[in-house]
């Protein structure tokens, strides 16, 4: 059963897309789909109860989904062409449809492991695409061969230790970035209080207490992290801003960090 957090998230990831479009029946089928809920489930309990990392599952990929499209959708009120439409390959909602498939699949791979986990999540969730592409594009093999090529490279990007190339891709990078507020890290946190390598990612994201994704000043996105303790820091520095030098996105990027209550530091 998804709990009511999943639920809300869903809800607010369909209210950003306009019904009857492609995209909407594409997140639409997903969110419907019992086999795709069980593997998010189970990529999350290997996570927190195996490996001892935060939440991958079903709350984070459709954060991610969340964010992604925000970000989308902030590019494009401000003017800026996603790849495809660019490259006269395809449209605003096929650009939206591959961005779905990433950040909804992106984190599957954590069921077998951490180490090359976005590899994992390709392998995993080629099929899975193959079959919701299936269903929405009949007789349209060139729709599915470019929204399936551009979600599998979201899910590759996504770590940053691979040049990626497209915008598309791009926004996934930064939208699993911004997935850092200190509700991620609280099954983790409660479950094993010992000292272990890498404890330093979960006790910084217990300190974020807000990420807002928004219409930026002097560039189309805005991401302002708030947080209770300098720890957070480290988020913003060694997780965050990696992702933003290999996002064909930084261009478009505003990012200020800082304690809540104070100035905000502006690094991008």
């Amino acid at each position: 059963m998804k709990s009511p957090k999943e639920l809300s998230i869903e809800k607010r990831i369909l209210e950003q897309l306009v019904p009857g479009t492609t995209s909407h029946k594409i997140a639409e089928l997903l969110m419907e789909n019992e086999e795709f809920q069980l593997m998010q489930e189970y990529a999350n309990t290997v996570s927190i109860m195996r490996l001892g990392y935060n939440d991958h599952g079903p709350v984070h990929m459709r954060t991610v989904t969340r964010n992604a499209v925000t970000m989308t959708t902030l590019l494009h009120n401000a003017g800026v062409a996603l790849n495809l439409e660019k490259e006269k390959s395809g449209t605003l909602d096929d650009s939206l449809c591959a961005i779905i498939l990433a950040s909804f699949f992106h984190d599957l791979g954590m069921a077998i492991g951490r180490q090359d986990h976005e590899l994992h999540s390709a392998t995993l969730a080629l099929p899975l695409i193959d079959s919701v592409l299936a269903e929405v594009f009949p007789g349209r093999p060139d729709k599915r061969i470019i929204i399936r090529s551009l979600a599998l490279e979201g899910i590759l990007g996504h770590m940053a230790n691979r040049q990626i190339h497209s915008i598309e891709a791009g926004i996934i990078l930064i939208a699993d970035g911004c997935d850092m507020q200190k509700g991620r890290a609280r099954i983790p946190m409660e479950l094993n209080n010992k000292p272990r390598a890498g404890d330093i990612h979960k006790y910084s994201a217990n300190s974020i207490e807000q990420v807002r994704i928004e219409p930026g000043v002097d560039k189309p996105i805005r991401i302002s992290v708030e947080m209770s303790s300098d720890v957070g820091f480290f988020q913003i520095e060694e997780v965050m801003l990696p992702k933003m030098n290999m996002s064909p996105v930084k261009p478009y990027l505003e990012l200020h960090a800082g304690i809540t209550g104070e100035e905000l530091k502006k690094y991008l």
